[in-house]
């Protein structure tokens, strides 16, 4: 499945007195992580309850290209930043079935 496209639901989970850096440091990596070869969509969402509760919706052409935007400067960047700041992330790797 690795060579066929794969959508990512990543969830992330900030501590409470840090929603606003988290939230921050999120919208920084729309921009350019849409210009990354094999993104197709990434879409950021936050919870109307539970402010602290980010969601990414993203679509790429492949799990490979999704790999190498996890290597990408601007993610590392992002790790740490937000060091010590970030209670959990849930990644989910997905495949359309229909």
């Amino acid at each position: 499945m690795k060579d066929k496209k794969l959508t990512i639901v990543a969830k992330i989970i900030a501590n409470q007195e840090h929603i606003e850096l988290v939230k921050t440091g999120l919208i920084n990596l729309i921009e350019t992580t849409k210009k990354e070869e094999g993104c197709i969509n990434y879409d950021l969402h936050q919870d109307n309850e539970k402010k602290h509760i980010f969601l990414f919706y993203e679509n790429w052409t492949s799990w490979e290209l999704w790999q190498k935007h996890m290597k990408n400067s601007h993610i590392a960047e992002f790790t740490k930043a937000t060091e010590g700041v970030i209670e959990k992330v849930i990644l989910y790797e997905m495949t359309h079935i229909g």
